[in-house]
Order: structure tokens, then C-alpha cells, then sequence
């Protein structure tokens, strides 16, 4: 038996494979353990969690059943931006102004948040500022884009919109109209998750792997959770980072999982577009683009509405190839040519929001679900959501994220 169903998160191979990172040393459980808090879950939402809760002085345990950053967070493509997937004047419709104005908001702090933090820790992870460049598409028209411009600059979110002319002169694109956001982030999703998991190593919190979670129990005064070789870990608080292997104790009414693909191409720094910005389509399902530090173009899309792992494999090389054709299309100036192409699963919800805090039922246990296309961004809300309420600190947006009974 097993806490969630093991699943093939990913096949081929992330470009950030292409990039050698050093990742903390795990240990193997050789008795029971007692903790202040248990991380299931070592990639980049468990990595933010643990070294926060263990920069408050908490002892940490984390546990994964394959080992640190071999599960979804090598192929995240880490176009990590404020903006969330569903427009926010689109939000505002499906769960009111005042709230969807308040997720936009929270999104832009905790980006911020994470880039602040990741260069207050030294944390080397090939990030960097970039613009992005929202385009029109069949989401949001020429009109779309203009109101939604209106939305954000109304809240304070840095936004402008750009006409076709405009578009072309900026960043050499040519589509009807765009919006331009400042403040994003480029980084290395891997060297980002390796980071946090060392600092929070050396904060104290062990790691060990590979572990797998089969069972768990929320008491009145601690829960317990028993490994499938037959450790129980005794803890105040359980945290699920398992990514897209959901719990089976956690609500996922509004989640599902889909699939996506990603192609890069061969360091061409000289044929990149005007300040390697972000570019993403106002579309379902949208292209998404960047470049990496050493200036490959990172392409991917496609999305499918299934999660059939093999047919998601299977289609691979052809996923490919359309990426190609698109990339081709969109930067005819760049080769094309992939020379990674990867496949996973991902996680989204039906507003685009996560849902983080504690599982109903389960008064001990915290579950983080539901990323959309900013994975990375909710990973630190989380992070901020649920080390505030281990702390006994009140958050004013804890609320909007809640899981529902």
C-alpha cells in the first residue's frame, strides 16, 4: 500500500540535465524517528518548505520515495512569473473581484519574495530578471489583452500593452498586440531545488531516500506516518509535497492532471530575440518560450487533457517536431532544431490557483496541490502559507487557498 499511486512524472531528457548540480547527501532510515515536522517530498516545493520551517527553528525531516529532484521538478521549464493562468479579469468572474485581485497580488509578493530570498541565500540557480511577453491569441484578443491591462495597472501589477507596431519594434514578434510585464524570473529549476534542500540541510533538517510514505495517521497530539519498509516517523506536523502523485487523503475537487512537451534547442546566443523575454500565448493550450543562461531557446506546449503515461511517451517525438515547427514560426531567425525534448505530467486546477494548507479531516497534515503554469511561484506561497500557520501567525490570504471540506 502507498500514500499516492506511483506514477512515470516525466520521460526523455530536461536540458537541465546538461548542467552538472551538486545535490545534498541523503541518508537511509535505519530506525523510528520523532520530528517536529515531516517534508514528503524532495523537489522544489518541498525544498522551499523544509528550509523555512527550519529557519524558524523547527526540526525537519524530509522523505521521498525516489530521491532529491528525480521526480517532476527536472522538467519544469521555470518561466517563473507573477501572472496566472486564468486572466484576472477572467478570474474576477469565476470567484469574485476583491479575491482574484488579492491572488494576482499575492502571486506578484511571492515572486518577488523567492528572487529576494533565492540571492539572499546565494543560492546559484542562472536567475535573472526578465520581461513577459504575454501574446494575443484566441483567450484574449487585441480587446482582451487591452481590459486586462486596465485590470492590473488598476491594482498596481507592472503591465502595458503593445500593439502590433509596438510589438515589432520591442521584441522583434509579430502578432496583433501583446501585454509586457517587468519583474519576471529566469532560473535553473534543479540548481534552485538543490539549493534550499542544502541550506536547509544545514539548518538542520535530514534528508533521506529513497522512502516511501505508506500510511499516515493524524492524532490529537502527533502523526504518525509508516514507511512501506516498516519506519514509522513520529511528527507534530506532516507536510505533502508530493507534486502530481496526489494523496489519497487529500480533496482534489477542481484538480486534475494533464500532459505536456518540451523541446530545446543548441546554444545560440546570437540569434536570441530582444532581452530573452519571456513569451507565452493568450491561447488553450498556449506556447511558452525562453532562453537559458547559456542561450538555448526552451520551447513547450502542446498540452493534452489526459494523463495516460504511455500514450503521453508515445507521442513524443512527434510533439517535437510540431514545437519545432511553432518555434520555427514564431523566432524565424533561431534554429529550431531540438536538441532535448521532454515529456511530463502537470497539475492545474479549474481557476489556475493551488490549493495549500491543511487537509480536511486530517487537523495534523498540510497538502500543496494544483501549479498550473506557476509552479514555482505557488511553491513559495506555499512555503509562506504553511510555515505561517505552523508558526501560529496569522495570513490574511491563507483563506483564498484553503482546501475545502
Amino acid at each position: 500500500m502507498s500514500l499516492t499511486v506511483k506514477k512515470k512524472l516525466r520521460s526523455g531528457v530536461p536540458v537541465w540535465m546538461a548542467y552538472p548540480r551538486r545535490t545534498p547527501i541523503t541518508r537511509q532510515i535505519e530506525r523510528d524517528i520523532s520530528t517536529d515536522i515531516l517534508v514528503v517530498g524532495a523537489g522544489i516545493s518541498g525544498a522551499l518548505i523544509a528550509y523555512s520551517l527550519a529557519r524558524e527553528g523547527h526540526r525537519v525531516v524530509v522523505i521521498d520515495r525516489r530521491g532529491l529532484l528525480t521526480g517532476s521538478t527536472p522538467a519544469s521549464t521555470a518561466l517563473l512569473l507573477f501572472e496566472i493562468d486564468t486572466p484576472l479579469i477572467h478570474l474576477k468572474r469565476e470567484i469574485g473581484a476583491r479575491p482574484a485581485e488579492r491572488a494576482w497580488l499575492r502571486s506578484k509578493s511571492a515572486l518577488d519574495a523567492l528572487y529576494k530570498l533565492t540571492r539572499d541565500e546565494r543560492i546559484h540557480a542562472s536567475m535573472s530578471l526578465r520581461p513577459s511577453v504575454y501574446l494575443a491569441g484566441d483567450v484574449l484578443d487585441e480587446r482582451g489583452l487591452a481590459k486586462e491591462v486596465r485590470a492590473r495597472v488598476g491594482i498596481g501589477l507592472p503591465s502595458q500593452y503593445l500593439d502590433r507596431r509596438e510589438l515589432r519594434a520591442r521584441f522583434d514578434l509579430s502578432r496583433a498586440a501583446a501585454i509586457v510585464s517587468a519583474e519576471s524570473v529566469a532560473a535553473d529549476p534543479r540548481a534552485l531545488a538543490s539549493g534550499f534542500l542544502r541550506r536547509a540541510q544545514q539548518l538542520g533538517a535530514r534528508l533521506f531516500a529513497p522512502h516511501e510514505i505508506a500510511d499516515i495517521q493524524s492524532g490529537k497530539r502527533a502523526a504518525l506516518a509508516v514507511t512501506k519498509d516498516g519506519f514509522t516517523i513520529e511528527s507534530h506536523q506532516i507536510v505533502l509535497c508530493t507534486g502530481y502523485e496526489l494523496p489519497k487523503i487529500v480533496p482534489t475537487h477542481g484538480h486534475s492532471i494533464a500532459s505536456t512537451w518540451v523541446i530545446a534547442t543548441k546554444p545560440q546566443p546570437k540569434h536570441l530575440w530582444p532581452s530573452e523575454c519571456f513569451i507565452w500565448e493568450a491561447k488553450d493550450p498556449y506556447l511558452y518560450v525562453r532562453a537559458t543562461i547559456d542561450g538555448r531557446i526552451v520551447c513547450g506546449g502542446e498540452d493534452e487533457e489526459f494523463t495516460d503515461e504511455s500514450r503521453r511517451d508515445a507521442k513524443l517525438a512527434a510533439k517535437a517536431r510540431t514545437l519545432e515547427k511553432k518555434l520555427a514560426q514564431l523566432l524565424p531567425k533561431a534554429d529550431s532544431r531540438a536538441e532535448f525534448a521532454w515529456t511530463a505530467s502537470f497539475g492545474q486546477s479549474n481557476t489556475g490557483l493551488p490549493s495549500i494548507g491543511r487537509i480536511p479531516g486530517y487537523p495534523r497534515c498540510y497538502a500543496v496541490l494544483g501549479y498550473g503554469g506557476n509552479g514555482i511561484t505557488f511553491s513559495m506561497l506555499a512555503a509562506q502559507l504553511i510555515s505561517a500557520s505552523i508558526g501560529k501567525r496569522r495570513d490574511p490570504d491563507a483563506g483564498l487557498f484553503a482546501f475545502r471540506s
